[in-house]
C-alpha cells in the first residue's frame, strides 16, 4: 500500500513539473515586467540586472511556442481511394505543391505534371472520409456509376449527373487564389484536377474560348453517331466523344489548356448532358452563376474533379466534382456520368471498335421523371434555356461544311451554332464544338449571330 501511494505521488509531481516547464516562459515574462516597474519606480539598477535574463528566457520560450504551432509534424498525404476502381493500378499520383513533399504513391509517374500560377509551399491536407447521411460513400458512388454506364443510362436526373451531399475536398492547403494543379495516375491517365477560382479568371474567360482542347491520354478514334435523349425527346447528330475539361475554360481560362491531364475522354452527353445544361456543364454553370451573382467579389471557389476509372480501363466511367465557395454559399458534390443513351462503350479500348450503336425504338425511351433528384440542393431547372420543341435534326456534318485553309466553312444556308453560347458562326476551327444547322433551324432554336470573331470562330 505504501509503495502504491508513493507511485501516485510521483505521478502527480511529474505533471506539476511538466506544467511548470510549459508555463515557465510566461512566469519569466511576468517577473521581468514586475522588475522593470520596480526599476522605474525606485531607480535602483539591481532590478534592471534581473530583467535581462528573465526577458531572454521568456523570448526563447515564446520562440519555441511559435515553432511548435507553425511547424507541426507533417501529416501523411494520401488520397481517398474509390474502392475497386484502382485495385489493379498503382496508387494515384498526387500533384504536391512543395518539392520536398511526396505523394502517397510509392513510384510517381514520369508523366506527372505540376502546374500553378506561382511556387507554393505547404503540406497537403488529408481528405475527409466521413460522409453525411444524405450522401453516398465513394464505394457507393462507384457502384452506381458502374450500374448506370453498363445500362447506357443518363442517371436519376436523366441529364447525366446527380448531386451527392456536401463537397469533400482534399489537397487545397497548398493552393491559393488563382492557383491550380493537374495530375496523372500511375497508368498515365488523367487524375485529380484542382483550382482555387476567382472572379478575375471568370471575367477574363468571357466572350470566346481561350484555346484549343488538348487530346487527353488514351484519346480514342472518334466516330460520328446519334444519341437520342429521353429527357428532351431530341436526337444529337455528331461526334460521340469530346475532349472534356475537368476544370472548364469558362472558369479557369487559358490555364485550363496548359495540361492534357485537365482533359478526359467524355461522351457528348457527359460534357453537356441531354439539354446542354447537364453533365459537366451543370457544375460549371453553378460556379458561373455564382460569379454573376457576386460581381467583383474577393471570394474564391475551390473546385476539384476526380475522374473515376474501373480497374485498368482508360476511359473514365464518370467524374466526381466537388465545389465549395469561401462564403459557403456553394458546398456540393456532383457526380457526372460518362455514358450515352443507346450506345454501348467499351471503356478499355481506344480504337474505333469501342462503340456499338443500337437504334432505340420510341417505346424504349423511358418517360421523363418528375421526381426531385436525391439530395438535391440546387435545382437544375434554373439553368435550362427555353427552346422550341423538337427542332428538326441537324444535317450531317460531312455535307454541311468544307475545309479551306485550316478553317471549316459552313455551306450556303447553314451555320455553326456554338453548343454552349448558342451563337452561330460561318467558319470555325473545331466543328466538334458546334451544331451544324440550317439558318432557319438555328433561328428556331433562338440562336443569335455572333457579334465578333476570334482565332477559333468567325461570324
Amino acid at each position: 500500500m505504501m509503495r502504491q501511494k508513493y507511485k501516485k505521488g510521483s505521478k502527480k509531481n511529474w505533471w506539476i513539473w511538466m506544467i511548470g516547464i510549459l508555463f515557465f516562459p510566461v512566469v519569466c515574462l511576468i517577473g521581468a515586467i514586475k522588475m522593470f516597474w520596480k526599476f522605474k519606480n525606485t531607480g535602483q539598477k539591481r532590478w534592471i540586472i534581473g530583467v535581462i535574463p528573465l526577458a531572454l528566457i521568456s523570448l526563447f520560450g515564446f520562440i519555441a511556442y511559435g515553432e511548435a504551432f507553425t511547424h507541426p509534424e507533417s501529416v501523411p498525404t494520401h488520397e481517398t481511394k474509390l474502392a475497386k476502381s484502382l485495385e489493379s493500378s498503382p496508387s494515384r499520383t498526387e500533384t504536391n505543391s512543395s518539392p520536398s513533399k511526396k505523394s502517397s504513391s510509392s513510384r510517381p509517374s514520369s508523366s506527372q505534371e505540376r502546374i500553378s500560377s506561382s511556387s507554393i509551399s505547404s503540406s497537403v491536407k488529408v481528405p475527409r472520409t466521413s460522409l453525411q447521411t444524405s450522401s453516398s460513400s465513394d464505394d457507393e458512388v462507384f457502384q452506381k456509376l458502374l450500374e448506370y454506364t453498363n445500362a447506357e443510362s443518363a442517371g436519376p436526373t436523366q441529364n447525366y449527373y446527380w448531386e451527392n451531399g456536401q463537397a469533400k475536398l482534399s489537397g487545397f492547403e497548398s493552393l491559393h487564389s488563382g492557383q491550380y494543379s493537374f495530375s496523372s495516375d500511375g497508368q498515365g491517365r488523367s487524375s485529380v484536377a484542382r483550382a482555387v477560382l476567382n472572379d478575375s479568371e471568370f471575367k477574363n474567360s468571357q466572350g470566346s474560348r481561350q484555346g484549343d482542347p488538348l487530346a487527353p491520354p488514351y484519346w480514342p478514334t472518334n466516330s460520328k453517331t446519334e444519341i437520342s435523349f429521353a429527357l428532351t425527346g431530341r436526337t444529337y447528330h455528331g461526334y460521340l466523344y469530346n475532349r472534356s475539361h475537368s476544370i472548364a475554360d469558362s472558369l479557369l481560362g487559358v490555364a485550363s489548356y496548359t495540361s492534357k491531364f485537365n482533359f478526359t475522354t467524355g461522351t457528348r452527353s457527359q460534357n453537356v448532358g441531354a439539354n446542354q445544361n447537364g453533365g459537366m456543364r451543370f457544375p460549371e454553370e453553378l460556379v458561373e452563376n455564382y460569379w454573376r451573382a457576386h460581381p467583383n467579389t474577393s471570394n474564391t471557389v475551390s473546385y476539384q474533379t476526380r475522374p473515376v476509372y474501373y480497374r485498368d480501363e482508360v476511359i473514365p466511367r464518370g467524374s466526381i466534382v466537388d465545389i465549395k465557395s469561401s462564403d459557403n454559399k456553394i458546398d456540393v458534390e456532383i457526380i457526372v456520368i460518362n455514358s450515352a443513351e443507346g450506345i454501348s462503350i467499351d471503356y478499355r479500348q481506344t480504337g474505333a471498335s469501342n462503340v456499338v450503336t443500337r437504334t432505340r425504338q420510341s417505346s424504349e425511351i423511358p418517360k421523363t421523371s418528375t421526381s426531385t433528384p436525391p439530395s438535391s440542393t440546387i435545382t437544375s431547372t434554373e439553368a435550362v434555356p427555353k427552346l422550341s420543341p423538337k427542332p428538326a435534326p441537324a444535317p450531317k456534318p460531312t455535307t454541311s461544311y468544307r475545309q479551306i485553309n485550316g478553317w471549316y466553312v459552313a455551306n450556303s444556308g447553314t451555320v455553326f451554332v456554338h453548343q454552349k453560347s448558342n451563337r452561330y458562326y460561318s467558319r470555325v476551327k473545331n466543328p466538334s464544338n458546334y451544331f451544324i444547322l440550317t439558318l432557319a433551324e438555328a433561328q428556331g432554336r433562338n440562336a443569335v449571330p455572333a457579334k465578333g470573331g476570334n482565332a477559333y470562330a468567325q461570324p
